[in-house]
C-alpha cells in the first residue's frame, strides 16, 4: 500500500513539473510592450492610451484569463496583438523568463507593386 502511494506521488510530481515547463506559443504578429491598466476599455501600453476590443482577452503568467479590473496599479511586461481596427484584442502578461527573450524577427514582406501599364497603341497609316 505504501509503495502504491509513493508511486502515485511520484507520478503526480512528474505531471506537475511538465505543466510548469509549458512554453506558451505566441502568434507571429505579436508585439511587446509595458502595460499599465486603466479604466475599461482603455489600457495604457508604452505610455500611449489604447482601447481594448469588445472581446479582448488577458492571460496572466499562469496562462489563466484575467479581468481588466483585477490588474489595477501595476506595470506589466506584455505581448499583445492588435485587431484590424487597431484595438488591442489579446494580451499575455509575461513571466520574467519570457520577458528576457527577444521576439523573433518577422520577415518583412516586400511591397506589392503594380505592373507597368501597357504603352498606348501607335496609329498606323494606310
Amino acid at each position: 500500500m505504501r509503495i502504491q502511494t509513493f508511486l502515485l506521488s511520484c507520478a503526480l510530481a512528474l505531471v506537475t513539473l511538465t505543466a510548469q515547463a509549458f512554453e506558451r506559443p505566441f502568434p507571429d504578429t505579436v508585439k511587446r510592450g509595458v502595460m499599465t491598466p486603466a479604466n475599461y476599455p482603455a489600457i495604457i501600453i508604452d505610455e500611449k492610451t489604447r482601447t481594448l476590443s469588445a472581446g479582448a482577452r488577458i492571460w496572466n503568467q499562469d496562462n489563466m484569463i484575467e479581468m481588466p479590473s483585477a490588474l489595477r496599479g501595476s506595470e506589466f511586461a506584455v505581448n499583445y496583438t492588435e485587431s484590424d481596427t487597431g484595438d488591442i484584442d489579446r494580451i499575455w502578461i509575461l513571466t520574467a523568463d519570457e520577458a528576457k527573450k527577444t521576439l523573433p524577427l518577422v520577415p518583412v514582406k516586400p511591397p506589392v507593386t503594380k505592373p507597368a501599364p501597357l504603352p498606348a497603341p501607335v496609329p498606323t497609316s494606310k
